[in-house]
């Protein structure tokens, strides 16, 4: 019989792992608490036209990657592929429009079906941050400030590059969609089924295209700034403006788009190469037709999404776990006494380790495996003065401390 095995895509986060993630989830939140993000969550599950409706039909995470399920009552429901939609619809469906701007920090795990590559799997987990109900350029400086913040907090701002541009107002991008439109088609007969397909339902995705024949002619292609108005270029220099004063450094990417038209004025990746090929890190942009799409008030936003898998790779070494110390008792009468001394020094804040069984050398031996800081041992001698010996593990000193002053004792040596 074959041993079990996690389903394909998924993978277990060992104590290791598990700590590099906890460290890229805790200094994001700690770096989002000072911008003003409060945390917040929703469902795992959401009704399949919340994305449906905000990644668009037609999108390859709808139509391919979705995970959708029946629910006894004969709904759809998806597991969520993306945070931004589901606090979008937490926005509406618990009526925050009077609490903008609705500033909030959320992580967990994501589930798309494709196919498995380093640092994506098919539940993978991210970091997000939305600033919804905030139409000022300043929001989308704060955003991509935060971004920048988490990554220097995390030692990686210096493997990463910032990439913006502008998709500017819906009159700019409606000028521009139908420039592209006339441009790719003079081009049809060289364009994959693929952008043939989106030439009529989304053009911008052309952009995006990986197809080597697509990407020749994409290189040729009208840019976006060129059809910008003058209140969408003023935006944008804006943020460019806040940005420098910030010294956030950036690089204008004047092929980066969102290919869904409830995006608006500013997108933007942190993308590292010290991954293999180029990949982002960090994506987002203003989403100002979002709210409207999914059934609210018109109501701007900017966010961004972080993939915690990436980051962990990138980011410094979690901090070292802390040391416990070792509780051994020697003898039947001091393990009662020694599970009450544990149950006290945990109330203390310290962390104790006490095996189950075993002599005093297998309970060494696990103590110096935990890289324990020091050791605690109780006999009969010990018991019968109310004292324990108190062994430095580093130094290799050891000195008797009276069980009253025992918890005072550990917190100077620790």
């Amino acid at each position: 019989m074959s041993l079990p095995q996690p389903v394909r895509g998924t993978h277990d986060l060992l104590p290791e792992e598990f700590a590099r993630h906890a460290h890229v989830q805790g200094t994001a939140r700690e770096m989002a608490a000072r911008f003003g993000y409060a945390e917040m969550a929703t469902p795992i599950f959401e009704f399949t036209e919340v994305f449906a409706r905000t990644m668009g039909e037609s999108s390859d995470v709808v139509s391919k990657e979705m995970y959708s399920f029946e629910s006894r009552s004969g709904e759809s429901m998806t597991l969520r592929p993306e945070y931004t939609a589901g606090i979008c619809r937490a926005f509406i469906s618990n009526g925050l429009q009077q609490n903008v701007p609705f500033k909030v920090f959320a992580a967990g795990p994501m589930f798309r079906y494709e196919r498995p590559q380093k640092g994506r799997q098919r539940q993978f987990h991210q970091i997000d941050v939305e600033c919804i109900g905030a139409a000022e350029a300043k929001a989308d400086i704060e955003v991509v400030a935060l971004g920048a913040a988490i990554l220097d907090a995390l030692g990686v701002m210096e493997k990463c590059t910032l990439e913006i541009n502008t998709l500017g107002d819906t009159e700019s991008r409606q000028a521009y969609r139908a420039a592209l439109v006339d441009y790719f088609n003079d081009h049809k007969s060289s364009l994959s089924q693929d952008s043939l397909d989106r030439l009529t339902r989304n053009p911008l995705r052309i952009l995006d295209s990986k197809d080597k024949g697509d990407r020749v002619i994409v290189e040729q292609a009208p840019i976006f700034t060129d059809y910008l108005n003058s209140y969408s270029s003023d935006f944008f220099d804006e943020v460019l403006e806040g940005l420098s004063l910030l010294g956030i450094e950036y690089h204008l990417n004047r092929r980066l788009v969102r290919g869904l038209d409830y995006y608006t004025h500013t997108a933007f990746e942190f993308v590292t190469t010290a991954l293999g090929a180029q990949g982002a890190v960090i994506a987002g942009g203003r989403y100002d037709g979002l709210i409207e799409t999914l059934g609210g008030k018109p109501t701007p936003g900017i966010g961004w999404a972080g993939g915690i898998e990436r980051l962990a790779m990138l980011a410094d070494e979690a901090p070292a776990a802390v040391r416990p110390v070792a509780l051994i008792p020697v003898g039947e009468e001091a393990d009662a006494v020694a599970a009450k001394l544990a149950h006290q020094l945990r109330k203390d804040g310290i962390s104790i380790e006490m095996a189950f069984k075993g002599n005093v050398g297998k309970r060494m031996k696990r103590a110096n495996k935990l890289n324990a800081r020091a050791a605690i041992l109780i006999g009969e001698d010990e018991l019968v003065r109310d004292v324990c010996t108190l062994r430095d593990l580093d130094q290799g000193e050891q000195s008797e401390v009276p069980l009253a002053s025992l918890s005072s004792a550990l917190r100077r040596l620790l």
